[in-house]
């Protein structure tokens, strides 16, 4: 299972993140190449995870948490007036 991707690291500029291993940057040990992967946060601002579809990769609760996705606000209907329970007979017609 690959690791968790943090969202804000403290020093992005320190660490290669072009796989799970999160090498420093002198001691790159993936075989990515020899360049160090940037994080998207030196990339795209503070706000880069905003941009771009993540519905297939994070679960409902996960989008939430990061505001991709706002809490659905049910209205809630006033309750109908409480009737007492009757029965309806059929009125019965006098013969003329």
């Amino acid at each position: 299972m690959a690791k968790k991707f943090p969202v804000a690291p403290k020093n992005p500029e320190r660490i290669c993140w072009g796989c799970d291993k999160y090498c420093r940057e002198d001691d790159l040990q993936c075989g990515n190449g020899c360049e160090r992967i940037q994080h998207p946060i030196e990339l795209d601002g503070p706000e880069w995870y905003k941009h771009g579809d993540w519905s297939n990769l994070l679960s409902d609760e996960q989008q939430i948490q990061l505001g991709l996705k706002t809490i659905p606000i049910v209205e809630e209907k006033p309750a109908p007036k409480a009737a007492k329970p009757h029965i309806k007979l059929p009125l019965k017609h006098k013969a003329v």
